[in-house]
């Protein structure tokens, strides 16, 4: 059992885990603070604060190695690994269908999402990204919290690794094909704060999908259509 002195440290930019952060850490055991900016995540930081445990609910830039070799680092990656190592885990996993998947709890290692596991579990991904996510955000701080006051051991991953690539801002184009259900899908996978939205080129206007939702054979969504300045 941990002792009330503890330090712990969670790492995160995403404002929903940051209020996420706040909303519970007075009921979380030991002392925290918070890491929302890439220069204030040092080793000489992290030494001064000598954290058990560094969280990673979602950081947005490579984590040197001397602090992940040197510190118990904790992300949280949203497939069940080894599938779905790699980036953009949500939209891979409903471009390929999936309806629902786990929260994976990893030790981070030098080899990306390759760690072993702390805890999963399961995580719902009807609705917009942005609901996914914070819904996704109550999961991690009680995997958080499980992990503070009980110190698993974590397991290393079992299978064959299936690995996601990242994908890029031009990659939110519609597609010019698909059911419906797909077209949807691609829409609401990118609805998200600070996330790059589904859009479509048409002469001097780019026209940006959110809010998508099916309706039998129809698709309706809200498009924000704005001009393109000097691209052909």
């Amino acid at each position: 059992m941990i002792g009330a002195g503890t330090n712990y440290v969670v790492a995160t930019v995403k404002s929903w885990n940051v209020a996420a952060y706040r909303q519970r850490r007075l009921s979380l055991p030991g002392s925290w603070t918070l890491i929302s900016r890439p220069e204030d995540l040092s080793v000489e930081n992290l030494k001064a604060l000598a954290p058990r445990y560094v969280f990673f609910p979602h950081w947005s830039w490579r984590v040197p190695m001397e602090i992940v070799d040197g510190f118990d680092c904790v992300c949280f990656h949203m497939t069940d690994v080894p599938y779905g190592r790699g980036g953009s885990p949500l939209q891979n996993l409903i471009l390929r269908g999936h309806r629902n998947t786990v929260l994976s709890a990893l030790r981070m290692v030098r080899e990306l999402d390759a760690g072993p596991v702390y805890m999963k579990r399961p995580l719902d991904l009807a609705g917009t990204a942005q609901e996914i996510y914070q819904r996704a955000t109550g999961i991690v701080f009680d995997m958080i919290e499980e992990i503070t006051r009980t110190e698993p051991a974590p397991q290393p991953q079992q299978g064959t690794p299936v690995v996601f690539e990242r994908r890029t801002p031009e990659q939110s184009e519609l597609p010019h094909a698909g059911t419906p259900e797909q077209i949807c899908d691609f829409i609401r996978m990118l609805d998200a704060d600070t996330y790059p939205p589904a859009y479509l080129h048409w002469g001097k206007f780019r026209l940006e999908f959110d809010r998508a939702k099916q309706d039998g054979e129809y698709v309706i969504a809200r498009v924000r259509i704005a001009q393109r300045g000097s691209d052909p």
